[in-house]
């Protein structure tokens, strides 16, 4: 759903930290995530299974993975038109 988004937080060496975001940007769009073999993977994909981008980090640098689902409430670019009967 257009706007769902995951936020990563990983350890950069030297003390320091950098966040990354991915984003669902247009409707129809969702970001999964996947773990294996040390490897975490976030992936932006279509309706249709494709994928549109991907990010990957290493586990064991990850501090802090936060998904953060979009409102319940649909936007504008998701509203489809009631059909009425005449």
């Amino acid at each position: 759903m257009k706007g769902d988004r995951v936020e990563i937080v990983i350890d950069a060496g030297s003390g320091t930290t950098r966040t990354y975001e991915i984003v669902a940007t247009r409707a129809g769009r969702k970001v999964g995530i996947t773990h294996s073999r040390g490897v975490i993977e976030v992936a932006e994909t279509t309706r249709g299974g494709s994928t549109v981008r991907t990010a990957r980090f290493l586990s064991n640098r990850v501090l802090a993975l936060v998904e953060h689902p979009s409102s319940d409430t649909p936007v504008a670019d998701e509203i489809s038109p009631a059909l009425r009967s005449v």
